[in-house]
Protein backbone atom coordinates (compact mmCIF):
# COMPACT_ATOMS: atom_id res chain seq x y z
CA UNK A 1 0.00 0.00 0.00
CA UNK A 2 1.41 3.60 -1.20
CA UNK A 3 1.31 5.72 1.84
CA UNK A 4 3.60 8.32 0.54
CA UNK A 5 0.53 11.14 1.06
CA UNK A 6 0.64 10.72 5.15
CA UNK A 7 3.22 13.22 6.97
CA UNK A 8 3.88 12.88 10.31
CA UNK A 9 5.44 15.80 12.72
CA UNK A 10 7.63 14.23 15.14
CA UNK A 11 8.28 16.94 17.99
CA UNK A 12 11.16 16.33 20.36
CA UNK A 13 10.81 17.98 23.78
CA UNK A 14 13.61 15.51 25.56
CA UNK A 15 14.03 13.00 27.43
CA UNK A 16 15.73 10.06 27.96
CA UNK A 17 14.64 8.35 23.73
CA UNK A 18 16.54 11.18 22.34
CA UNK A 19 19.67 10.15 23.76
CA UNK A 20 22.94 8.27 21.44
CA UNK A 21 26.48 7.40 22.63
CA UNK A 22 29.09 9.83 21.57
CA UNK A 23 31.50 7.07 19.91
CA UNK A 24 34.36 9.22 21.22
CA UNK A 25 33.38 9.90 24.75
CA UNK A 26 31.08 6.84 25.23
CA UNK A 27 28.89 9.74 26.83
CA UNK A 28 25.38 10.27 26.02
CA UNK A 29 24.02 13.07 23.90
CA UNK A 30 21.03 14.19 22.84
CA UNK A 31 21.23 13.65 19.05
CA UNK A 32 19.19 15.82 16.19
CA UNK A 33 15.89 14.84 15.34
CA UNK A 34 16.07 16.16 11.89
CA UNK A 35 18.61 13.27 11.06
CA UNK A 36 15.57 10.75 12.58
CA UNK A 37 15.92 8.86 9.01
CA UNK A 38 19.69 8.30 9.75
CA UNK A 39 19.51 7.30 13.61
CA UNK A 40 16.20 5.36 12.75
CA UNK A 41 16.40 4.15 9.01
CA UNK A 42 13.93 1.50 9.84
CA UNK A 43 10.82 4.24 9.21
CA UNK A 44 11.75 4.65 5.95
CA UNK A 45 9.72 1.48 5.20
CA UNK A 46 6.73 3.33 5.99
CA UNK A 47 7.04 5.62 3.26
CA UNK A 48 5.49 8.51 5.12
CA UNK A 49 6.23 12.05 4.55
CA UNK A 50 8.51 13.28 8.27
CA UNK A 51 9.58 16.22 9.67
CA UNK A 52 10.52 17.11 12.96
CA UNK A 53 10.85 19.96 15.81
CA UNK A 54 13.13 19.84 18.61
CA UNK A 55 13.39 21.76 21.48
CA UNK A 56 16.90 23.49 21.88
CA UNK A 57 17.90 22.96 24.57
CA UNK A 58 15.59 19.97 25.29
CA UNK A 59 13.60 19.70 28.19
CA UNK A 60 13.91 17.44 31.25
CA UNK A 61 10.47 15.77 32.21
CA UNK A 62 11.25 16.91 35.77
CA UNK A 63 11.14 20.87 34.46
CA UNK A 64 8.06 20.46 32.47
CA UNK A 65 6.26 23.29 33.03
CA UNK A 66 2.77 25.38 31.60
CA UNK A 67 4.92 26.92 29.10
CA UNK A 68 5.93 23.78 28.15
CA UNK A 69 2.86 22.83 27.47
CA UNK A 70 1.31 25.82 25.71
CA UNK A 71 4.92 25.79 23.55
CA UNK A 72 3.72 21.88 22.45
CA UNK A 73 0.10 23.31 21.56
CA UNK A 74 1.40 25.89 19.76
CA UNK A 75 3.37 23.92 17.40
CA UNK A 76 0.64 21.34 16.79
CA UNK A 77 -1.43 24.72 16.13
CA UNK A 78 0.79 26.00 13.17
CA UNK A 79 1.41 22.18 11.53
CA UNK A 80 -2.55 20.95 12.31
CA UNK A 81 -3.24 21.23 8.61
CA UNK A 82 -0.55 20.06 7.26
CA UNK A 83 0.11 16.76 8.79
CA UNK A 84 -1.57 13.91 9.36
CA UNK A 85 -0.85 13.10 12.81
CA UNK A 86 1.68 14.14 15.77
CA UNK A 87 3.96 12.31 17.76
CA UNK A 88 5.34 13.98 20.87
CA UNK A 89 9.05 12.34 22.27
CA UNK A 90 8.29 13.69 26.01
CA UNK A 91 10.29 11.93 29.12
CA UNK A 92 8.71 9.66 31.09
CA UNK A 93 7.93 11.38 34.54
CA UNK A 94 5.50 13.91 33.32
CA UNK A 95 4.13 12.22 30.43
CA UNK A 96 0.69 11.80 31.68
CA UNK A 97 0.36 14.84 32.81
CA UNK A 98 1.51 16.44 29.51
CA UNK A 99 -0.65 14.70 27.87
CA UNK A 100 -3.17 15.11 29.83
CA UNK A 101 -2.89 18.79 29.68
CA UNK A 102 -3.16 18.43 26.02
CA UNK A 103 -6.10 16.96 25.67
CA UNK A 104 -7.74 19.95 27.31
CA UNK A 105 -6.26 22.22 25.38
CA UNK A 106 -6.99 21.00 22.13
CA UNK A 107 -10.83 21.38 21.75
CA UNK A 108 -12.26 19.58 18.49
CA UNK A 109 -8.98 17.60 18.15
CA UNK A 110 -9.55 15.27 14.93
CA UNK A 111 -6.33 13.70 15.08
CA UNK A 112 -3.94 11.90 16.41
CA UNK A 113 -1.19 13.21 19.00
CA UNK A 114 0.42 10.61 20.06
CA UNK A 115 2.62 10.66 23.48
CA UNK A 116 5.95 8.13 23.85
CA UNK A 117 9.38 7.82 25.30
CA UNK A 118 11.67 4.93 26.63
CA UNK A 119 13.13 4.18 29.30
CA UNK A 120 16.26 3.47 28.18
CA UNK A 121 18.36 5.78 25.45
CA UNK A 122 17.29 4.85 21.76
CA UNK A 123 20.88 4.61 21.09
CA UNK A 124 21.36 1.56 23.54
CA UNK A 125 21.50 -2.05 22.47
CA UNK A 126 18.38 -2.63 24.53
CA UNK A 127 16.46 0.05 23.78
CA UNK A 128 12.65 0.58 24.46
CA UNK A 129 12.86 3.27 22.49
CA UNK A 130 13.04 2.55 18.63
CA UNK A 131 9.60 0.14 19.13
CA UNK A 132 7.80 2.78 21.14
CA UNK A 133 8.78 5.52 18.01
CA UNK A 134 8.03 3.37 14.92
CA UNK A 135 4.59 2.15 16.29
CA UNK A 136 3.77 5.46 17.63
CA UNK A 137 4.36 6.92 14.12
CA UNK A 138 2.46 4.08 12.55
CA UNK A 139 -0.20 4.71 15.16
CA UNK A 140 -0.29 8.44 14.04
CA UNK A 141 -0.91 8.16 10.53
CA UNK A 142 -3.28 5.34 10.56
CA UNK A 143 -6.48 5.83 8.77
CA UNK A 144 -9.59 4.20 8.11
CA UNK A 145 -11.91 5.13 4.81
CA UNK A 146 -9.83 8.39 4.88
CA UNK A 147 -10.21 9.16 8.27
CA UNK A 148 -7.90 9.02 11.35
CA UNK A 149 -8.16 5.24 13.39
CA UNK A 150 -7.06 7.47 16.67
CA UNK A 151 -8.39 11.13 16.66
CA UNK A 152 -7.33 11.32 20.58
CA UNK A 153 -4.29 12.75 22.55
CA UNK A 154 -2.82 9.33 23.27
CA UNK A 155 0.26 7.24 25.48
CA UNK A 156 2.24 4.99 23.23
CA UNK A 157 4.41 2.82 25.50
CA UNK A 158 5.39 -0.92 25.78
CA UNK A 159 2.73 -2.32 23.07
CA UNK A 160 -0.21 -0.23 24.80
CA UNK A 161 -1.76 2.72 23.48
CA UNK A 162 -3.84 4.43 25.85
CA UNK A 163 -5.91 7.42 26.32
CA UNK A 164 -3.63 10.21 27.32
CA UNK A 165 -5.81 11.56 30.40
CA UNK A 166 -6.38 8.14 31.61
CA UNK A 167 -2.55 7.30 32.42
CA UNK A 168 -0.54 7.13 35.35
CA UNK A 169 3.07 6.56 35.74
CA UNK A 170 3.82 3.43 37.99
CA UNK A 171 6.69 1.97 37.36
CA UNK A 172 10.17 3.11 37.78
CA UNK A 173 11.87 0.36 36.91
CA UNK A 174 10.46 -1.33 33.97
CA UNK A 175 9.65 -1.27 29.89
CA UNK A 176 5.97 -1.52 31.03
CA UNK A 177 6.12 2.46 32.99
CA UNK A 178 2.42 3.32 32.12
CA UNK A 179 -1.09 2.17 33.16
CA UNK A 180 -5.09 3.23 32.36
CA UNK A 181 -6.49 1.74 35.41
CA UNK A 182 -10.07 2.54 35.29
CA UNK A 183 -10.35 2.73 31.21
CA UNK A 184 -9.56 -0.39 28.48
CA UNK A 185 -6.66 0.15 26.11
CA UNK A 186 -7.33 1.65 22.84
CA UNK A 187 -4.69 -0.54 20.67
CA UNK A 188 -2.45 -3.43 21.76
CA UNK A 189 0.57 -4.40 19.43
CA UNK A 190 1.31 -7.88 18.91
CA UNK A 191 2.05 -8.96 15.65
CA UNK A 192 -0.92 -7.07 14.56
CA UNK A 193 -2.00 -3.69 15.79
CA UNK A 194 -5.04 -3.89 17.12
CA UNK A 195 -7.41 -0.90 17.48
CA UNK A 196 -10.04 -0.87 20.11
CA UNK A 197 -12.68 0.98 18.03
CA UNK A 198 -15.58 0.79 19.93
CA UNK A 199 -14.03 2.79 23.14
CA UNK A 200 -12.19 5.49 20.59
CA UNK A 201 -13.33 9.08 20.83
CA UNK A 202 -14.78 10.15 17.53
CA UNK A 203 -15.85 13.48 16.81
CA UNK A 204 -19.65 13.93 15.34
CA UNK A 205 -18.10 16.32 13.32
CA UNK A 206 -14.74 18.03 12.37
CA UNK A 207 -14.96 21.76 13.28
CA UNK A 208 -12.14 24.39 13.22
CA UNK A 209 -9.43 23.49 15.93
CA UNK A 210 -9.37 25.48 19.23
CA UNK A 211 -6.88 25.82 21.32
CA UNK A 212 -6.62 26.52 24.73
CA UNK A 213 -3.11 28.22 26.14
CA UNK A 214 -3.85 29.49 29.40
CA UNK A 215 -3.61 27.90 32.81
CA UNK A 216 -4.31 29.18 36.14
CA UNK A 217 -1.95 27.06 38.90
CA UNK A 218 -3.66 28.54 41.47
CA UNK A 219 -4.78 25.21 43.39
CA UNK A 220 -3.23 22.29 45.50
CA UNK A 221 -3.07 18.36 46.02
CA UNK A 222 -3.70 17.66 49.36
CA UNK A 223 -3.29 13.58 50.47
CA UNK A 224 -5.20 12.42 53.17
CA UNK A 225 -3.08 10.43 55.51
CA UNK A 226 -3.58 8.97 59.29
CA UNK A 227 -2.67 11.71 61.81
CA UNK A 228 -2.88 14.79 59.32
CA UNK A 229 -1.55 17.49 60.84
CA UNK A 230 -4.38 20.54 61.26
CA UNK A 231 -1.80 23.01 60.73
CA UNK A 232 -0.34 21.50 57.35
CA UNK A 233 -4.11 21.30 56.58
CA UNK A 234 -4.53 25.53 57.56
CA UNK A 235 -1.26 26.13 55.63
CA UNK A 236 -2.56 24.56 52.05
CA UNK A 237 -6.32 25.52 52.30
CA UNK A 238 -5.38 29.06 53.29
CA UNK A 239 -2.88 29.36 50.78
CA UNK A 240 -3.02 33.08 48.85
CA UNK A 241 -5.16 32.74 45.89
CA UNK A 242 -5.84 29.29 46.32
CA UNK A 243 -8.77 28.74 43.87
CA UNK A 244 -8.96 24.76 44.32
CA UNK A 245 -8.08 21.73 45.70
CA UNK A 246 -7.57 18.30 44.76
CA UNK A 247 -8.55 15.93 48.03
CA UNK A 248 -6.67 12.56 47.70
CA UNK A 249 -9.03 10.93 49.48
CA UNK A 250 -9.59 7.15 50.73
CA UNK A 251 -11.28 4.42 48.65
CA UNK A 252 -14.08 5.04 47.17
CA UNK A 253 -13.87 8.69 48.31
CA UNK A 254 -14.19 8.59 52.33
CA UNK A 255 -12.24 11.14 54.34
CA UNK A 256 -12.14 11.63 58.37
CA UNK A 257 -14.99 12.56 59.88
CA UNK A 258 -13.62 14.62 62.60
CA UNK A 259 -15.28 17.93 63.80
CA UNK A 260 -12.30 20.06 63.15
CA UNK A 261 -12.06 18.30 59.72
CA UNK A 262 -15.11 18.90 58.51
CA UNK A 263 -15.21 22.79 59.60
CA UNK A 264 -12.45 22.98 57.35
CA UNK A 265 -13.76 21.87 54.55
CA UNK A 266 -16.96 23.79 55.06
CA UNK A 267 -14.83 26.80 55.80
CA UNK A 268 -12.60 26.06 52.58
CA UNK A 269 -15.98 25.84 50.00
CA UNK A 270 -17.81 28.78 51.63
CA UNK A 271 -15.05 31.13 50.41
CA UNK A 272 -15.57 29.74 47.08
CA UNK A 273 -13.26 27.42 46.70
CA UNK A 274 -13.60 24.46 45.29
CA UNK A 275 -12.95 20.98 46.45
CA UNK A 276 -12.47 17.80 44.04
CA UNK A 277 -12.48 14.17 45.68
CA UNK A 278 -10.11 12.25 43.56
CA UNK A 279 -9.46 8.53 45.15
CA UNK A 280 -5.70 7.52 46.30
CA UNK A 281 -6.42 4.03 44.85
CA UNK A 282 -5.38 3.76 41.07
CA UNK A 283 -8.39 1.81 40.33
CA UNK A 284 -11.72 2.29 41.66
CA UNK A 285 -13.99 5.59 41.35
CA UNK A 286 -15.03 7.97 43.90
CA UNK A 287 -18.69 7.53 45.24
CA UNK A 288 -19.60 10.12 47.24
CA UNK A 289 -22.48 8.95 49.99
CA UNK A 290 -21.91 5.62 49.40
CA UNK A 291 -20.61 5.49 52.78
CA UNK A 292 -21.15 7.59 55.78
CA UNK A 293 -17.45 8.85 55.71
CA UNK A 294 -17.90 10.48 52.70
CA UNK A 295 -21.52 11.54 52.85
CA UNK A 296 -20.37 14.44 54.99
CA UNK A 297 -18.11 15.51 52.18
CA UNK A 298 -20.72 15.69 50.11
CA UNK A 299 -23.12 17.57 52.36
CA UNK A 300 -20.61 20.37 52.48
CA UNK A 301 -20.30 21.25 49.15
CA UNK A 302 -17.33 19.00 47.45
CA UNK A 303 -16.98 17.55 43.93
CA UNK A 304 -17.00 14.41 43.12
CA UNK A 305 -14.03 13.79 40.75
CA UNK A 306 -15.12 10.03 40.09
CA UNK A 307 -12.77 8.01 38.41
CA UNK A 308 -10.52 10.93 37.29
CA UNK A 309 -6.70 10.23 37.81
CA UNK A 310 -4.55 13.20 39.76
CA UNK A 311 -3.26 14.23 36.72
CA UNK A 312 -6.19 14.58 34.92
CA UNK A 313 -7.78 16.54 37.46
CA UNK A 314 -4.69 19.20 38.04
CA UNK A 315 -4.27 19.37 34.23
CA UNK A 316 -8.12 19.83 33.73
CA UNK A 317 -8.67 22.46 36.59
CA UNK A 318 -5.61 24.63 35.55
CA UNK A 319 -7.36 25.07 32.19
CA UNK A 320 -10.79 25.38 33.52
CA UNK A 321 -9.86 28.06 36.27
CA UNK A 322 -8.01 30.08 33.28
CA UNK A 323 -11.05 30.72 31.48
CA UNK A 324 -12.72 32.90 33.76
CA UNK A 325 -16.09 30.55 34.52
CA UNK A 326 -17.96 31.35 37.45
CA UNK A 327 -17.30 28.73 40.09
CA UNK A 328 -20.93 26.68 39.27
CA UNK A 329 -20.08 26.57 35.80
CA UNK A 330 -16.43 25.13 36.85
CA UNK A 331 -17.70 22.47 38.84
CA UNK A 332 -20.84 21.96 36.04
CA UNK A 333 -18.07 21.18 33.78
CA UNK A 334 -15.46 19.23 36.32
CA UNK A 335 -18.08 16.61 36.79
CA UNK A 336 -19.14 16.17 32.67
CA UNK A 337 -16.25 14.18 30.55
CA UNK A 338 -14.72 16.65 28.50
CA UNK A 339 -11.93 14.16 26.62
CA UNK A 340 -13.22 11.00 27.92
CA UNK A 341 -11.20 11.32 31.28
CA UNK A 342 -13.97 10.39 33.65
CA UNK A 343 -16.62 7.30 33.36
CA UNK A 344 -19.48 8.94 34.82
CA UNK A 345 -21.59 6.52 37.22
Amino acid sequence: MDHNDRSILIIYTGGTIGMMKDPDTGSLKHFDFNKIMTQIPEIKEFGYHFQAESFDPPIDSSDISTSTWTRLAEIIEKHYDAFDGFVVLHGTDTMAYSASALSFMLENLSKPVIFTGATLPIGTLRTDGKENLITSVEIAAAKENGAPVVPEVCIYFESKLSRGNRTTKVNAEHFNAFQSANYPYLAKAGVHLVYNREIIRYPERVEKLVVHKNFDNHIAILKLFPGLNREYMDAILESEGLKAVILETYGAGNAPTETWFLRRIKKTVAKGIIILDVTQCSRGSVEMGRYETSRHLLNAGVISGYDITTEAATTKLMVLLAQNLEVNEVKMLLNKSLRGEITLL
